[in-house]
């Protein structure tokens, strides 16, 4: 009992980084109706600029981890957004009247350029950082085994549930959330009505590169260190999460990243660790064959 009990905080807090991810792509897929291949590798940038601000925070001296935490995030989101920015404006923008292919490819270039701009310039070893957030409080104990949630776990469900309200409140309750579900039904006539599409497209990217920000972070505490590679695996997992929860809905791809989260602890722990992926993928098939939209999407109406 208390090793299910561990591996079901593991699977969440897993699948709340999957989950916080997965949210940048459905945003954008909601007002484009397109995959940002890239925002994978976002999130890794996003890792590397926390182990880097964390280490400039070491060699000034200041030791409170509130604050350097809550520092760390400021820089992380800010500059994530950026690179948020420019994807929109380099990868996608150029291309929103083409094919739909199109702007896929190009998302897939500036996955691989970044991937191979943080190799050069952060070399291709792992970054580690001394841990963070240390401590837990111990739940259970059963058979020499004790289950325990650490402090970092905790935090990172906090944030997690934080944003995902306040984004569910942005996106159904602002006037900018009326925009952008003007943009998702018919750009063309959002256009007409007066509403700035282009910038409300570029603030979408920024958001959901400032989730992703989030989640670089979180995991940089979580497991204290970093690669270059991190972001293709995040971002399959992630954009699998989407699919599954419903591509365009917000607690559709929280679901989904809980759902793989949990299916990855479990799978890990009882069965053969290294078919954990496959076990996440076939359920994945299973549920878009008889729910193609997903868990909670709704079915898209061609308007004619």
């Amino acid at each position: 009992m208390a090793l299910v009990l561990q591996q079901l905080i593991n699977g969440l807090t897993l699948g709340a980084v999957y989950g916080l991810i997965a949210i940048g792509y459905t945003m954008v897929y909601g007002i484009i109706g397109m995959i940002n291949f890239a925002h994978g590798d976002i999130y890794m940038v996003s890792a590397f600029i926390a182990v880097t601000a964390f280490t400039l925070l070491a060699a000034l001296g200041i030791s409170s981890i509130p604050l350097a935490l809550g520092v760390v995030l400021l820089f992380a989101v800010l500059f994530t957004s950026v690179y948020g920015w420019a994807v929109e404006r380099t990868a996608y923008r150029p291309l929103r009247g083409s094919t739909r292919l199109a702007p896929l490819i190009s998302a897939i270039g500036m996955s691989i350029f970044l991937q191979n701009m943080v190799q050069l310039t952060q070399g291709a070893r792992v970054k580690p950082i001394p841990p963070m957030v240390v401590g837990g409080i111990d739940l259970l104990t059963m058979n020499g085994f004790t289950a325990r949630v650490s402090y970092s776990q905790i935090l990172i469900v906090v944030v997690t549930v934080a944003l995902m309200v306040g984004f569910t409140w942005l996106i159904t309750r602002t006037s900018f959330g009326r925009q952008q579900r003007a943009c998702e039904q018919d750009r063309t006539m959002t256009a007409l009505l007066g509403i700035d599409v282009d910038r409300t497209i570029s603030l979408t990217f920024m958001l959901g590169a400032s989730l992703a920000a989030v989640a670089g972070v979180m995991v940089t505490v979580y497991y204290g260190v970093v690669d270059f590679y991190i972001g293709f695996v995040a971002g399959i997992k992630a954009f699998t999460a989407a699919v599954l929860g419903g591509v365009g809905s917000l607690p559709g791809a929280m679901l989904g990243g809980l759902i793989i989260g949990l299916i990855e602890a479990f799978w890990s722990t009882y069965l053969a660790a290294e078919y954990k992926d496959v076990a996440t993928f076939s359920i994945l098939i299973l549920v878009l064959m008889f729910r193609p939209s997903g868990l909670l999407g709704r079915p898209e109406v061609e308007k004619v």
